[in-house]
């Protein structure tokens, strides 16, 4: 055999160096909250209603940052619907004056509080309630998801300000607990379907069956497996629903049924406003922005959350 056949044959019979392969960088798995967050920081509709909603808590919390004037301190003889001074910013006539001769902005500022207040409460009270009723209902089945169910259906078929304004009529002094406690009465039922359809799916899955075939208790089940994973759509709801929770207020407020004077709300300027719609429009409409403002900026972020958190929206 030629000498050039033979080199060929060895160099066939050697073994062939194995050439690593390109390695990718596997990075650590993000969790969906993680991912939420990741989604969230990118997002302009976030960012713009979470900044409104840092500023108005802000001022709800801290109101003394923005003015320095009395929001109850009414002067007839000087002020009495002096109209706003568009160009003296954070100052006390800014927004003009109401028919007391009280500072619009001064008014505009502290109203916050008892607005937000009231919506934030009630978002975390229908919010637990909401939640332990639908995990309950979902989880167990049978008779209790029956009662259950039945009597969220009662609730829901009431209207939400009708049933408000006839359970507030019953109260002689209605203070802001007693419209906090009225609406988280009558606003839990969403919720509550919410969350148990959302557990109805979660109890199905292969962990939560390995966990009930390992002897895990219920309430480990429950607050461990299934309710990290069935929060999410409770939380979207929840959100968006905070703004409407601040234009209940208003409008019961309005209606004469709500928060009532002394407190400063607005609602209350609204109510008081409307009887100067014709020669003062400047009364009832800034509180009313204010409030648009406002629920607009929680419906957004609600939004912002929802496309964060369903898979099906990315």
């Amino acid at each position: 055999m030629p000498e050039t056949l033979k080199e060929t044959s060895a160099d066939a019979s050697a073994p062939i160096a194995a050439v690593p392969a390109p390695t990718a960088a596997v990075g650590k798995p993000r969790s969906l909250w993680s991912d939420a967050w990741h989604d969230l920081r990118r997002s302009p509709l976030f960012v713009v209603s979470a900044v409104l909603i840092v500023f108005l808590m802000t001022m709800a919390v801290f109101p003394g940052l923005f003015t320095g004037a009395d929001p109850r301190y009414a002067d007839l003889a000087h002020h009495y619907l002096q109209k706003p001074k568009w160009g003296n910013f954070f100052q006390e006539d800014w927004f003009g004056y109401d028919i007391q001769g009280r500072s619009i902005y001064a008014r505009v500022v502290y109203g916050a509080r008892a607005s937000i207040t009231v919506a934030v409460v009630v978002t975390v009270l229908v919010t637990v309630l909401g939640t332990v009723v639908g995990m309950l209902a979902g989880y167990f089945g049978g008779w209790i998801d029956t009662i259950l169910s039945r009597v969220t259906d009662i609730f829901f078929g009431v209207p939400f300000i009708l049933g408000a304004m006839v359970v507030l009529t019953s109260f002689e002094e209605r203070h802001i607990w007693v419209v906090i406690l009225a609406l988280a009465f009558l606003g839990w039922t969403q919720i509550a379907r919410v969350a148990r359809g959302s557990v109805l799916t979660i109890k199905q899955a292969d962990y939560v069956m390995a966990a009930k075939a390992l002897g895990a208790s219920t309430s480990r089940i429950l607050l461990r497996h299934i309710l990290p994973n069935a929060i999410a759509p409770v939380i979207v709801v929840a959100t968006i629903a905070l703004g409407g929770y601040i234009s209940a207020e208003a409008t019961l407020s309005f209606l004469g049924i709500g928060l009532a004077e002394p407190t400063v709300s607005w609602g209350v300027d609204i109510s008081s406003g409307q009887e100067q719609l014709r020669n003062a429009a400047f009364v009832l409409i800034i509180p009313s922005v204010m409030v648009s403002i406002t629920v607009l900026a929680f419906i957004m972020l609600g939004d912002a959350v929802r496309n964060a958190l369903d898979p099906k929206l990315r």
